[in-house]
């Protein structure tokens, strides 16, 4: 049932926050767009507020370099009637302390496969991984999973509380070519990657695949400069604006998303906003999000499904991503917000929640 609580003042604190680009990132902004334009003040507290360092292995990206009390006394000057903290982060786990010595009542999010990525990359056990990762949801009023697949799977891994916070896509930016729903006519085909360039990816999947005609990859990353070396036919585009993006997208002949451990996948419904069929592992993301014919293949087989993407038209793309808005996805996350201060009747329990939860 939506809650009948309709916060005036809403923070959010998030490790991920301009000037980075990626999918948390995209989310925040349409969502605070999404929740203004209806009425409500919304203000993000990122490392941006901060003195920051880079982070290992991802340099381009700052964390921030605060306390607990330095996070308060920004989230105070805010005066929020609602908070949400959207990552496991530094920022993240410094607004849990504060909420849990205040007694706050708040919300979480679930945006990246931390688990899965540390096992895959540093052999870290997922399992130990989702233990820590538990320990940080637990206190909050509910966890938000971006599809039900991830939903389904946080609670067979022992979390509590989850909802659903799906997302959109930007239709002003995002659409398909203007003469009627068919993409340019090129002598070869496209095969399209966009997103961030790292391991987790899994990139080499899609680039030592042998296609016919054309592979781009837009975006960048950590392991851009390895990949451009070792599969020197692929043409890297770099990072690129959305509306650049949107451009590069209507060029090609079909989206392929290697990565197997996605929450979600933004880049997904942009370029099935754009007319573009995909082609992905039949993993949670793609599952949801593509869900298969006609908006794209999902198949074990890359290649084979690559190679089945082509034979598609735009129709099914297009009308897959018109069934994701950030108005619903926006009415989800206000719906699952809870009042900063719980009434006196939930006083006790959530002292109780936040005595055991914490430290």
């Amino acid at each position: 049932m939506p809650s009948a609580f309709r916060p005036q003042r809403i923070v959010i604190v998030s490790d991920a926050w301009r000037p980075q680009v990626n999918g948390v990132v995209t989310t925040l902004e349409n969502t605070a767009r999404a929740l203004s334009e209806s009425g409500h003040s919304v203000e993000i507290v990122g490392p941006d507020r901060f003195r920051t360092v880079p982070c290992p292995g991802y340099t381009s990206i700052r964390l921030a370099l605060t306390t607990p009390s330095g996070v308060a006394k920004v989230i105070d000057a805010l005066r929020p009637d609602a908070l949400h903290i959207a990552t496991e982060g530094p920022l993240g786990w410094a607004a849990r302390r504060v909420a849990l010595r205040r007694g706050w009542g708040y919300t979480t999010a679930y945006h990246t496969r931390f688990p899965e990525y540390l096992e895959n990359m540093a052999r870290i056990p997922a399992a130990w991984t989702y233990y820590l990762i538990r320990r940080f949801h637990r206190p909050s009023a509910a966890m938000l999973a971006p599809t039900p697949s991830i939903a389904a799977h946080l609670r067979e891994r022992g979390f509590a509380r989850v909802a659903e916070w799906s997302r959109g896509v930007d239709t002003q930016i995002f659409y398909p070519p203007r003469k009627g729903d068919s993409r340019p006519k090129r002598e070869s085909p496209v095969f399209l990657y966009a997103g961030r360039i790292s391991t987790e990816k899994n990139l080499e999947a899609f680039l030592s695949l042998e296609l016919p005609g054309q592979i781009w990859v837009a975006g960048d990353g950590p392991a851009r400069a390895g990949l451009e070396a070792r599969f020197p036919k692929a043409r890297f585009l770099g990072m690129q604006t959305p509306r650049d993006l949107a451009d590069i997208y209507r060029q090609a002949s079909v989206f392929v998303f290697p990565s197997r451990t996605d929450t979600f996948g933004l880049v997904l419904l942009e370029a099935m906003a754009c007319g573009l069929p995909v082609a992905a592992f039949p993993v949670p993301g793609p599952l949801d999000v593509v869900g298969g014919k006609p908006a794209g293949i999902l198949d074990e087989d890359l290649q084979r499904a690559c190679l089945g993407a082509l034979k598609l038209g735009s129709s099914g793309p297009l009308a897959r991503a018109a069934s994701f808005g950030w108005e619903r996805a926006s009415r989800q996350f206000l719906d699952a917000l809870v009042p900063l201060v719980p009434d006196t009747a939930d006083s006790t329990a959530a002292v109780i929640n936040c005595t055991h939860a914490s430290t």
